[in-house]
C-alpha cells in the first residue's frame, strides 16, 4: 500500500530526534480507515455483512497482507457481478410470465323451436324406420315376386332381427308408421317455417358459393389441410349435409304419399316412377337418413362436443361462430 511523503518525513524527523518509531505505525492506520471504508461499501452494495466483508474488516483481523484485502475486494466484486444476473432473471421471469387463458363467451346459438323440432324429429325418425322396416318385412324385394328387379337393393329378401322393427306385424307396423308420420310432417314444417321467417335458412342452406369452402373443408377431415378453413355458424359441408337431410325429408314424405294414396295421387306416383319405384325411393331415403345420423353424430362427440350442450340449452361455448 502506498504511502504519503508527509509521513516519510514524519519518520526521519522521529530517528533523527532519537525518538522511538514504531514501523508500519502510520500504514497501519491508513490500512486499517481503508479496511472500514471497503467494508461500508461492501455493505451498502452486497447486503447485510456478508462473509467476505467480515473476512475483510479490522475486526476480524488486526492485522491482514495487503494480498488478502485485494484478494477479498476481487471476491467481492465477483459475488455481486454473479448475484445480477441472478436477479435480473427472477424479474424476467416475473415481467414474463403468461397469464392464463381467457376463457370462451357463452352465447346463445339456438332458439327453443330448433332444439324442440330437434329431438322431436329424431325421436320420431327412429319409431318410423323401425315402423318401416316391421313394414318391409311383410315382403322383402322390389317388383313382382321372384324375378329380379332393376333398381338395385342389397337388402333383398333379407329379414330384418325383431329388435329393430316396431309393431310386431303388418297392420302393427303400418299404425305405427302413420301415427308418427303426421307429427314428423309439422315438425319439419314448423321448422322450415322458422328458417324462412326468421332468415336462418341463410347459415343452412348450400349454395353455390360454397363449393371451394367445402373442397378445403374436406381436404382438412382428410388430414391433407393443416388449419381449418374460417366459417361462420356452419361450415360448407355442414350446410351441404343439412341441405341433403331437408332434401331426404321431402323425398320420403312425398314418396310415402304416393305409396299411401297410389289411385287418388296418381301423378305423384308417377313422378317417382310407378308404385315399385316410388317403393324403392322411401327406402332409400330410409338409409341416407341412417347414414347422415351416424355422421352427424360422430362428428359433434370428435369435433364439436360443445354444440351437444347447444342443441340442449341453447347455449354454446365452443371452438367456432355461433353467428355469420
Amino acid at each position: 500500500m502506498p504511502v504519503d511523503d508527509g509521513e516519510e518525513s514524519r519518520e526521519r524527523a522521529a530517528g533523527e530526534e532519537g525518538l522511538p518509531v514504531e514501523p508500519g505505525h502510520g500504514r497501519d492506520a491508513e490500512a486499517e480507515d481503508h479496511a472500514k471504508t471497503e467494508t461500508r461499501r461492501a455493505t451498502e452494495d452486497v447486503g447485510p455483512a456478508s462473509p467476505v466483508a467480515i473476512a475483510a474488516s479490522p475486526v476480524a483481523s488486526h492485522e491482514q497482507p495487503d494480498g488478502a484485502k485485494e484478494a477479498a475486494d476481487e471476491a467481492k466484486v465477483e459475488e455481486s457481478v454473479a448475484a445480477a444476473p441472478a436477479r435480473a432473471s427472477v424479474a424476467h421471469y416475473e415481467d414474463t410470465e403468461p397469464s392464463p387463458p381467457t376463457p370462451r363467451p357463452l352465447v346463445h346459438r339456438h332458439h327453443a323451436i330448433v332444439r324442440v323440432t330437434h329431438w322431436l324429429t329424431a325421436v320420431l325418425l327412429a319409431g318410423m324406420i323401425a315402423s318401416g322396416l316391421q313394414i318391409y318385412n311383410a315382403f322383402r324385394h322390389f317388383g313382382i315376386r321372384g324375378e329380379p328387379y332393376l333398381a338395385l337393393n342389397p337388402a333383398d329378401d333379407y329379414r330384418f332381427p325383431e329388435w329393430a322393427r316396431l309393431g310386431g306385424w303388418l297392420a302393427g307396423g303400418i299404425n305405427w308408421h302413420f301415427a308418427l308420420a303426421w307429427p314428423f310432417v309439422v315438425c319439419g314444417l314448423v321448422y322450415v317455417g322458422f328458417l324462412v321467417g326468421t332468415g336462418e335458412w341463410r347459415s343452412l342452406v348450400f349454395r353455390p358459393r360454397d363449393v371451394p369452402g367445402a373442397w378445403r373443408m374436406q381436404l382438412y377431415y382428410l388430414r391433407l389441410r393443416k388449419e381449418h378453413p374460417p366459417q361462420g355458424k356452419h361450415n360448407a359441408l355442414q350446410k351441404a349435409a343439412y341441405t341433403g337431410a331437408l332434401g331426404l325429408g321431402v323425398i320420403s314424405v312425398l314418396s310415402g304419399f304416393a305409396i299411401y294414396k297410389p289411385v287418388q295421387l296418381a301423378w305423384l306416383t308417377w313422378l317417382f316412377g310407378g308404385f315399385e319405384l316410388a317403393r324403392w325411393w322411401h327406402f332409400l331415403s330410409v338409409w341416407a337418413f341412417v347414414g347422415f345420423v351416424a355422421v352427424h353424430v360422430l362428428a359433434v362427440l370428435f369435433v364439436d362436443p360443445a354444440s351437444l350442450r347447444a342443441i340442449v340449452t341453447g347455449w354454446y361455448r365452443g371452438r367456432f361462430p355461433s353467428h355469420d
